[in-house]
C-alpha cells in the first residue's frame, strides 16, 4: 500500500465528490482501503465519472451543498472523519463571468463552511483545500509561481480561488495553529486532465464532443500554455500531503504546489495535435476574429517546495499524460467496458511507475 499505508482503515470525507477531480480520489481512496464519505450536488450528467464508475453503490454519499454550513457542519459531526479533503467548488472560468455571484459565494462561503466544519469535529487531524494556480496574481511571467507570490485573479473564478487561499491561511493562522488539533494545508494544481471530465468549456471534454458529434473542435487559445497534467498527478500530491499533515504535524501546514516538470509547459494546439497522433478521428480550426473573455495565456508553477520536502514529483510525461487521459475517454465511450477497472487499473500502472521512479509515497 502507498501513503505509508496511512488511509487503510480511516474515514475520510471528500467534499465535491460528486465532481471529476473528486471522484477519482474516492475512487483511490476507496483502493488504499479507506472508508469514504462524500458530501456534494448531484452529478451533472450521465457520462460524470462518478456515475459510470458506479461510485454511489461503492462510497457513503450525501447530497449537499457546501453553501449550507448548518447541513455540512452536521455531516462531519456524524461521520467523525480522520481526513477531510474540501474540493466542492464552482471549477470553471467561463462560466464564472455568467454567474460571478455564485461562484464566489461557492469558493469562498464553501471554504469558510469547510473549516468552521473541520474546526467543530475534533476527530479530523489533517484537512486539505484543494485549489489552483490560477489563485496566483498571473503577471505572465516566463518563471514558475512559488507558494509565497501574491494571491490575485482578474476573472471571477481565479478571484475566488485567491480568496479561497486567503481565508485557509486566515483559519490555519487564527484557529488551528492554536487549539493544535487538526493540521491544515491547501494544494495547488494546474491544468488537470483525465478520462471522467465531461464539463463544459474545457479543452478535452469540448474536443471528445466533438468527436462524437463527427465536427471539428473550435480552439478558442490555440497558443494559451498550460501545466497539463494528468489527475493522478495532483491526486498523489494531495494524498501525499494529508499523510504527511498527519504523521509529521504542523510543518507542512501552508500552500503548496503540484504541476508538471518545468518543460512539459505545452499550449492548447500541441496537446490536441499530440491526441490527433495517437486517435485520428478529431479535427480542429481556430477561428479568426472572436472576442474572448479574459483568459491568461502563459501560467507556470514552481513545484521545488513540494519535490524537495514531501519527495513529490511528477510521475508521468507529457506524451504519457496525452495517453492516459485519451484511453480514459475511450473508456467512458465503450459500453463494454468497466469503467471503475479501468480507473483502478490507471491507478495501479500510474503506481508502479511512480516505484520504478522511486518516489516515496509510492513505495
Amino acid at each position: 500500500m502507498s501513503f505509508n499505508n496511512i488511509y487503510y482503515g480511516k474515514k475520510v470525507l471528500v467534499t465535491g465528490h460528486t465532481g471529476f477531480k473528486g471522484s477519482w480520489l474516492a475512487i483511490w481512496l476507496r483502493e488504499l482501503g479507506a472508508e469514504v464519505y462524500g458530501y456534494a450536488l448531484e452529478p451533472s450528467g450521465d457520462m460524470d465519472n462518478f456515475v459510470t464508475c458506479d461510485l454511489p453503490n461503492k462510497m457513503n454519499h450525501f447530497i449537499g451543498d457546501v453553501r449550507d454550513g448548518k447541513a455540512l457542519k452536521k455531516y462531519f459531526q456524524d461521520v467523525q472523519p480522520d481526513f477531510a479533503f474540501h474540493l466542492a467548488a464552482q471549477p470553471l472560468v467561463l462560466l464564472s463571468y455568467q454567474d460571478p455571484a455564485s461562484t464566489f459565494e461557492t469558493n469562498m462561503m464553501g471554504v469558510v463552511n469547510f473549516f468552521d466544519a473541520v474546526r467543530c469535529t475534533p476527530s479530523v487531524k489533517a484537512a486539505v483545500n484543494v485549489t489552483t494556480d490560477k489563485c496566483y496574481d498571473n503577471k505572465e511571467w516566463v518563471w514558475g509561481y512559488r507558494e509565497n507570490d501574491p494571491m490575485g485573479g482578474k476573472d471571477p473564478y481565479s478571484a475566488s480561488k485567491g480568496c479561497s487561499e486567503l481565508i485557509t491561511s486566515s483559519y490555519l493562522e487564527s484557529f488551528f495553529k492554536v487549539d493544535g488539533t487538526c493540521n491544515v494545508a491547501s494544494g495547488r494544481a494546474g491544468n488537470v486532465i483525465g478520462g471522467g471530465d465531461w464539463a463544459l468549456d474545457r479543452i478535452i471534454p469540448d474536443y471528445f464532443r466533438a468527436v462524437q458529434q463527427g465536427i471539428k473542435l473550435e480552439v478558442r487559445n490555440p497558443y494559451a500554455t498550460r501545466p497539463w497534467q494528468h489527475v493522478l498527478e495532483p491526486l498523489s500530491g494531495y494524498l501525499n500531503l494529508a499523510s504527511e499533515l498527519y504523521i509529521n504535524g504542523k510543518s507542512f501546514s501552508g500552500g503548496w504546489n503540484f504541476g508538471p516538470e518545468d518543460t512539459s509547459n505545452y499550449s492548447v494546439k500541441n496537446l490536441i495535435d499530440k491526441m490527433l497522433t495517437i486517435d485520428s478521428k478529431g479535427g480542429y480550426i481556430i477561428p479568426q476574429n472572436v472576442v474572448k473573455l479574459h483568459e491568461a495565456i502563459l501560467l507556470k508553477l514552481d513545484i521545488s517546495k513540494a519535490v524537495n520536502y514531501l519527495k513529490w514529483k511528477p510521475v508521468l510525461d507529457f506524451d504519457q499524460t496525452v495517453e492516459y487521459t485519451l484511453n480514459g475517454y475511450l473508456a467512458d465511450m465503450d459500453e463494454s467496458v468497466d469503467v471503475y477497472t479501468s480507473r483502478v487499473e490507471q491507478i495501479l500502472d500510474y503506481t508502479a511507475k511512480g516505484i520504478k521512479k522511486g518516489i516515496v509515497w509510492a513505495l
